[in-house]
């Protein structure tokens, strides 16, 4: 997941699966930081319905995890969110002005479909 920051990024708003690229901002072991608009449709699907899953994948490799954002970010890991990404500072001029929150990898898949036979492997990290 380090080598991936563009990923496939799944909520569901009125029982239909939304599916969007989004950009992991920061990564602390199995936890995931992003940054988004609260002006857009996934910040308000995300505040109905915090449960995600999300893809990464290059070649015959993917990996889907899943689990629940929170919106409870410190002002420490935000301001470091925005001044470490570039795409931050050419959208809003301030870190204040974006909607921060993170991912704990619950579930994880590991696929990798080049040998024979594929790897499959399943990791529950709620343990």
């Amino acid at each position: 997941m380090q080598k991936h920051v563009d990923v496939a990024f799944a909520t569901c708003s009125d029982n239909l699966p939304k599916l969007r690229v989004f950009r992991i901002m920061k990564q602390e072991d199995s936890v995931l930081y992003f940054a988004t608009s609260a002006q857009k449709a996934v910040y308000r699907e995300l505040k109905q319905n915090p449960h995600v899953e999300l893809l990464a994948s290059e070649g015959d490799i993917s990996v889907r995890c899943s689990g629940t954002v929170s919106f409870d970010v410190d002002e420490a890991t935000k301001r470091w969110i925005y001044e470490h990404n570039d795409v931050l500072s050419r959208l809003y001029d301030s870190y204040d002005k974006m909607e921060y929150f993170y991912m704990p990898i619950a579930e994880m898949d590991y696929y990798d479909l080049a040998p024979t036979p594929p790897i499959i492997q399943h990791f529950d990290l709620r343990k």
